[in-house]
């Protein structure tokens, strides 16, 4: 496990926190005496704090970026007032908060370096609760309900002052919207347009009747080629597509259009000066280390956009073409509120960032965007952290400038804080003008016919089927979804320009057929005509003029016409067989995905042995479960020594460690495997079948390339030497073997693949120079970063436990054992804890690079340093 950040001694801070709870009543309060200071770069300040239990989190165990100083303002007590998740303003400047079990707030901002005094904290006498959205709009509050206790109806309401006297006391049902969970109705937000609102949603959310008008095409379908797997502890099963939506509404309640979906569950989202809309997307913990994990992400959310949320492992990953990718993947978290620094009295780099919450880290991330085509790129930095700070909401004060946020929900503690800036860079307001993009233009005009069957629609969206920037690609093939087939369907299945039939297959597979999960009595009959020509059609194109990504889609599009249209006749499948064989195994692991699972469904002989293969070289354990998961109801071309090797496979996976549904996965898939046995299979395996795993560690289930080598003990001295020239022309598949036999991926993600309870590595490069990065691997313990220092426990019995802190939970202190395995957690009573102490030994074991030789380990390095392209500075100089 790799360190990152140089802030020793916050978790020092945390567990003398846990320490002084354990031996006093009033918990935090007591602790606010003994602490100055914060030694992180930025400052935080106890403006006020309420006494005894109902203490938030204190300052000085919150960490700001270098320059902005926290305040804690108000401390919520939880018996009166509940726990805040939502904030927003008035006419005239008023905090407005909701409680998520309850009902409104209304706070006036003090002065700088003043608390919010009890007094101060109106209760708003609505007669409303659950509020998880709401923005101020025309006079009167517009909030999103979401009550998954069934007190009242989920949905949108406006509350309004009834009679002049400045309280908000009329409440109005303008739309219920039926939701379950904490999966349901969340966030407002404004349209650019100022005509209504966007309303967010999680999956849990049933949509409501939408207007024909909606921007996304309602041809959504699950369109998985083999059966999917549910989730194996049974979250969400049965729950299908569209996953969460982001609606446009009407400020009357009237009209409802799906303008994006595909989301798991998102809980706010912000538009930015070019009027696009940016949202902070959920993952699913229980995927951790499958390779369908898809972390929490900020996704750019543009008209008709589909974000591949599915049930279980049915989800799609960002290469699938039937999806759009994330514009910044973040990592394991839970996100709540979004919001633009627009307004803020900060430096013009933070006045011009995305603000995204996660409550589960208590992490508030700054995001910095940068355009890319027309859609955007992204960094983010960590700009407020704390311990525990369960983070809900934030907003910029229009008047003062200032950033205020809460923390709450769930029941648990809640606060009001602020942040300010009191560095030494201006604050002058930065440019407050959308920029000139024609790719964005291009984009937009395209997406004036979503929702629309305008004839002029299909000729302004075909010369752009082709187009480089896949942004504009999904919203031209988004046209052709919203016309009528006869306008386009000839024209899809003649289109000579390989690049933009492709497309145009895609959407004809997509338009044309029903999902047979979606499938419903008036639900036209499959027209096997049509899916004999659609293939025909793809059969006809000469992948190897196509580039990757139109691989891809082309594959794509075959799965889509296979699931939505069925499986042809022999002679169709025996030229599909013959057109896609020979592309496989292809040169990239993602056309590799879909190629092991079109041709599984087809039947193909050679797909054992290259399947076979790829998962015996696959560094990483999601690659290789996903192979296996494409061939386990493969029943053509197997031989006993690839059925046996096939088998031999689950007794090693069963090693592999991931999220809490991860060996239930691996069941699945052998449960399924072994139904795909014929019976004279079953009985001459019946040894093999019968066989129990041998338990070993990450270490020994991946690092067999260094059996009986002599270690080295290598200096930081002479690999640091040796990197200075030695990291050009490296081989980074070399360097990936090597990043996996060292057990790196059990710990750490590395683009998509690999675990989370180390730093994700993806973005190294951009952090550490080559000596930096070995000084990290050779002295692990040199400096460890705060969030995955190890603690040593004694319990009053005697018993000692060592490992990480991930949770705090009331008087239960949460550890994981073993970083390895997610799973391996121990929770501990606070009471019961005799002493506890920050260890100063790193939880990444030392002399990982001790078995590699000079060569393995350089590229090791220009591997990790790459993020995973070859044109990086340090191997082009």
């Amino acid at each position: 496990m790799l360190n990152e950040v140089k802030r020793p001694s916050m978790l020092a801070k945390l567990l003398t926190i846990c320490m002084i709870c354990i031996f006093s009543s009033t918990g935090f309060a007591q602790t606010q005496k003994k602490k100055k200071g914060n030694d992180r770069k930025g400052k935080s300040k106890a403006a006020g704090a309420a006494v005894g239990g109902n203490t938030a989190t204190p300052v000085d165990l919150i960490s700001a970026a270098e320059g902005f100083q926290v305040e804690l303002l108000y401390s919520v007590p939880s018996q009166e007032q509940g726990s805040w998740v939502n904030l927003c303003t008035d006419d005239q400047g008023r905090l407005l908060v909701s409680d998520q079990f309850g009902g409104l707030y209304r706070i006036t901002p003090p002065p700088a370096g003043k608390p919010v005094t009890a007094g101060s904290v109106e209760k708003v006498p609505a007669d409303i609760r659950a509020v998880n959205g709401m923005i101020w709009s025309n006079g009167a509050l517009y909030v999103g309900v979401n009550d998954y206790e069934r007190k009242i109806p989920s949905g949108l309401y406006r509350i309004s002052d009834s009679n002049g006297d400045d309280q908000l006391d009329k409440v109005e049902t303008l739309r219920e919207v039926s939701s379950k969970s904490d999966h349901g109705v969340h966030a407002l937000v404004p349209t650019p347009d100022g005509e209504g609102f966007y309303m967010i949603t999680g999956n849990n959310t049933l949509p409501p009747d939408l207007a024909g008008s909606s921007q996304v095409a309602q041809i959504w379908g699950e369109d998985h080629l083999l059966p999917s797997m549910p989730d194996g502890r049974g979250h969400n099963r049965g729950v299908l597509a569209p996953g969460g939506i982001v609606y446009r509404v009407t400020e009357d309640g009237k009209k409802f259009e799906a303008y994006a979906s595909g989301f798991r569950n998102i809980f706010d989202a912000a538009v930015n000066r070019d009027g696009e809309l940016f949202t902070y997307d959920a993952d699913m913990e229980y995927d951790f280390n499958t390779p369908w994990y898809r972390p929490t992400r900020i996704c750019h959310v543009v008209s008709g956009g589909e974000f591949g949320w599915r049930n279980g492992a049915g989800k799609r990953m960002p290469f699938y073409a039937d999806n759009l990718p994330p514009t910044l993947d973040i990592g394991p978290g839970s996100p709540t509120g979004v919001t633009f620094g627009y307004g803020a009295k900060f430096p013009s780099k933070y006045q011009n960032a995305l603000y995204a919450l996660d409550w589960s880290w208590g992490k508030l991330y700054a995001v910095h965007l940068e355009e890319d085509g027309s859609s955007y790129k992204a960094t983010k930095e960590e700009f407020v952290t704390g311990a525990p700070l369960p983070i809900t909401d934030a907003i910029i004060h229009p008047g003062d400038g200032a950033m205020y946020f809460t923390i709450g929900g769930r029941r648990v503690q809640s606060g009001l804080y602020r942040v300010t800036y009191v560095g030494k860079e201006s604050t002058a307001p930065a440019t407050d003008v959308a920029t000139d993009n024609p790719l964005r233009n291009l984009r937009h005009e395209l997406e004036k016919y979503h929702g629309n069957s305008n004839p002029a629609g299909v000729e302004a969206a075909w010369k752009h089927l082709g187009h480089e920037d896949r942004f504009v690609r999904f919203a031209a093939r988004t046209v052709l979804e919203h016309q009528p087939l006869e306008r386009w369907l000839e024209k899809a299945l003649a289109e000579k320009d390989s690049a933009k039939q492709v497309v145009a297959l895609l959407a004809l597979s997509r338009a044309a057929g029903v999902c047979p999960q979606h499938r419903k009595g008036d639900s036209p009959a499959v027209d096997v005509e049509l899916r004999d020509r659609m293939l025909a059609a793809m059969l006809r194109i000469d992948a190897s003029k196509l580039s990757e990504e139109q691989r891809q889609t082309l594959v794509r599009g075959v799965q889509i016409i296979l699931n939505r249209f069925g499986m042809p006749e022999t002679e169709m499948v025996e030229q599909l067989r013959a057109g896609l064989e020979p592309l496989f195994p292809a040169s990239t692991a993602e056309t590799n995905w879909l190629l092991c699972e079109t041709l599984a469904f087809l039947q193909s002989p050679v797909t054992a042995e290259v399947a076979m293969d790829l998962i015996s070289q696959a560094p990483a354990q999601e690659e290789q479960m996903q192979y296996a998961r494409s061939i386990r109801m493969l029943k053509a071309g197997w031989t006993p020594e690839l059925r046996a090797a096939y088998f031999e496979w689950f007794l090693k996976a069963a090693n592999y460690r991931g999220g809490a549904s991860f060996a239930k996965f691996i069941q699945f898939i052998r449960d399924d495997a072994v139904a795909s046995l014929t019976d004279q299979e079953k009985e001459s395996m019946a040894d093999l079948l019968a066989r129990k795993p041998k338990v070993k560690s990450a270490l020994e289930n991946l690092g067999e390339v260094f059996v009986g080598r002599t270690p080295t003990e290598w200096s930081l001295e002479d690999l640091s030497n040796a990197a200075k020239t030695g990291l050009v022309k490296r081989d980074f598949t070399n360097g990936k073997k090597m990043f996996a036999a060292s057990g790196c991926y059990a710990c750490h993600r590395f683009g998509n693949q690999g675990g989370m309870t180390g730093p994700d590595l993806t973005s190294a490069g951009r952090r550490y120079s080559p000596h930096d990065l070995l000084d990290q691997v050779v002295h692990p313990s040199k400096v460890i970063n705060e969030q995955f220092s190890a603690v040593k426990v004694l319990t009053l019995d005697g018993v000692v436990h060592t490992g990480v802190v991930v949770n705090l939970n009331g008087d239960r202190m949460t550890l994981n054992t073993d970083l390895t395995d997610p799973n391996k957690r121990v929770a501990i009573d606070r009471k019961e804890i005799d002493l506890l102490e920050v260890s100063d030994v790193s939880a990444m074991p030392s002399g990982l690079l001790n078995p590699m030789t000079t060569e393995e380990v350089l590229d090791l390095v220009a591997y990790l340093l790459s993020g995973g392209e070859e044109s990086h500075r340090y191997f082009t100089d």
